[in-house]
């Protein structure tokens, strides 16, 4: 799957930027996409906030412009490189997100953009155990990402999308219950909204007390 326009799209930073732009016609633009995930969650000015897989800082420009404490983490060093120039307001992490190095209970808020389907399952898991460890008690995780379209009109683009610049872990996605996920490892989802037909997912969920969390993961399921 994927063909060389993925390696093209990551190398050349107008190429992603032009790809991103046509996709989020869908929702508005853009600017509005990057903000989805964001809308209604408590950030001001002390707010601490992780941008996760914060790419070339797409997303931590409009962090930056709610909180004064936010930090972008990414693996990839040349995509920091561009952070830094885009979003200077910025602190930066190299590091690979199901193994940060940041210290545990630290933010108030995790967000992530349009990374998790790079994810394979099991490496996606362990990157929401690492969201569930840095986040404070009572902080948020939100994200956007693909979601299996529930019109039938957006299939043929969203396909299309995923078979020219994504992997098999972007397919493997659209068969996952990401709000299931979130709720074993203790994240109480009380946001999960759709949008471009269904094709796009934003999540908001909140880390409850541990002993919440066990307590709820005990009880029977509802017939």
């Amino acid at each position: 799957m994927a063909t060389f326009l993925r390696p093209l799209s990551y190398r050349y930073q107008w190429l992603y930027d032009a790809i991103a732009g046509l996709s989020a016609l869908s929702v508005g633009g853009e600017a509005r996409f990057r903000q989805l995930a964001l809308a209604g969650l408590p950030i001001e000015a002390e707010t601490q906030v992780l941008d996760l897989c914060c790419g070339s800082g797409q997303t931590t420009q409009f962090l930056v412009q709610r909180s004064r404490r936010v930090t972008g983490l990414d693996a990839s060093p040349r995509s920091l490189e561009r952070a830094r120039q885009n979003v200077p307001e910025a602190a930066y992490v190299q590091g690979w997100a199901e193994d940060m190095p940041l210290p545990s209970e630290q933010f108030d808020i995790v967000h992530t953009s349009v990374a998790m389907h790079e994810m394979a399952p099991q490496q996606r898991r362990d990157i929401f155990k690492e969201v569930w460890r840095v986040l404070k008690p009572g902080g948020y995780f939100a994200l956007i990402d693909f979601h299996r379209p529930t019109n039938p009109l957006f299939w043929p683009g969203l396909a299309a999308f995923l078979w020219l610049f994504e992997t098999e872990t972007a397919w493997q996605l659209l068969q996952t219950d990401l709000t299931a996920s979130l709720g074993e490892l203790g994240f109480q989802v009380e946001r999960q909204q759709l949008y471009a037909g269904g094709s796009l997912q934003v999540i908001q969920s909140k880390k409850l007390a541990k002993k919440l969390a066990k307590k709820l993961a005990k009880q029977p399921a509802p017939d």
